[in-house]
């Protein structure tokens, strides 16, 4: 398209400075040309294929002019129908049919609420611009600018990741993942976390993992509140059916993540690379015992005092006493007569910062 519109900016340039020349010039050049063609014309030469810039240049410009003897690349039946092709543009452009389109930022604003709400049809979202915003829009033409669902992709319900926030204080997660110690064995350690706070409720550490041992320890963790409603885990063998049935039994939903899809459980599998990259990484446990005992350490260390940006940022255990904040005029400095407090966890690895105040002398 754009290189048709420069061909013919072109030939219409070219066309124009036609008016600065004699007609004796422009006359002598006309023959010139035709003796050309003609000569072409006798060798039998093809011309070659004509571009959109070409034809609509001859449809313009044959109109000014006898030009059915002039013209020999194309049939005179070509030139007509080029001719009734451009009235019948001009003509549909001129005079369409139908409404004219909505603005931009409405359309937007549709596409953005049809997104952020996918339980909502047209009929709602109509009936929301109308009420709280006084945009008066059809339903049908909310249909029409609504983004459409690609096939194959899921329905337009309640997305997994929505069921989760909704829930997230009535659901646990579990999963299992190895660390081996200096002696080359292999354990396997159990972690139980709770969306909600993103706290670690439970880990252990075991051998020989089985489902009877599974289910003692989600006994543990869930106990007879009845505070969590939703316990996720993939469909790893170990969590057998008697295991989901006793699970069940104490006033559990199992919610079994697809087949391959560590996304589904997303949660516990963050908190288990966390758990690899702040500890098990930079450690290294000489026995079942040791892994339990810096484990226990550093899940203390994790639900107490450890920040995470999902919670605010916060701590997904936090001391019951306020934590001072000092009172100074600039964000930038402490206040006088206050300390920095540094507690070392895993002998260094870690440590925990918080806000002390020097003694006073009397």
């Amino acid at each position: 398209m754009a290189r048709a519109i420069v061909g013919l900016l072109l030939d219409l340039l070219r066309f124009g400075a036609l008016f600065l020349r004699s007609s004796e010039s422009i006359r002598a050049e006309n023959l010139v040309l035709r003796k050309q063609i003609a000569s072409f014309i006798e060798r039998g030469i093809r011309p070659r294929r004509v571009d959109h810039a070409t034809r609509v240049s001859l449809a313009l410009f044959t109109r000014l002019f006898d030009w059915r003897d002039a013209v020999v690349n194309v049939r005179p039946a070509t030139i007509v129908r080029w001719h009734r092709l451009g009235w019948r543009i001009f003509w549909r452009r001129k005079c369409r049919a139908g409404r004219p389109p909505i603005p931009v930022a409405l359309r937007q604003l549709i596409g953005r609420m049809a997104t952020e709400n996918p339980l909502w049809g047209q009929e709602r979202i109509a009936n929301e611009l109308l009420v709280k915003l006084g945009l008066r829009v059809s339903p049908r033409t909310v249909a029409k600018y609504m983004p459409k669902r690609p096939p194959g992709t899921p329905r337009g319900d309640q997305r997994w990741s929505t069921f989760l926030k909704n829930h997230a204080n009535a659901i646990l997660a579990c999963d299992f993942f190895v660390a081996v110690t200096a002696t080359f064995r292999m354990l396997y350690v159990f972690v139980v976390i709770e969306h909600g706070r993103r706290r670690l409720l439970h880990v252990n550490v075991t051998t020989n993992p089985s489902a009877n041992w599974t289910l003692q320890q989600l006994r543990e963790v869930v106990g007879d509140a009845g505070l969590h409603r939703y316990l996720i885990h993939d469909r790893d063998s170990i969590y057998s059916k008697v295991l989901d049935e006793s699970i069940k039994a104490l006033g559990l939903e199992i919610l079994r993540t697809p087949i391959a899809s560590p996304r589904a459980n997303s949660i516990c599998e963050r908190v288990i690379g966390t758990i690899r990259r702040d500890c098990l990484d930079w450690m290294i446990p000489m026995s079942e015992k040791h892994l339990r005992a810096i484990l226990a350490e550093w899940v203390t260390h994790y639900n107490g005092a450890r920040v995470h940006k999902e919670l605010g940022p916060g701590v997904p255990d936090p001391p019951k006493e306020s934590i001072p904040i000092a009172k100074t005029e600039s964000r930038h400095r402490l206040s006088v007569g206050t300390l920095v407090l540094a507690k070392s966890v895993l002998n260094g690895l870690h440590h925990e910062y918080s806000i002390g105040y020097a003694p006073t002398s009397t």
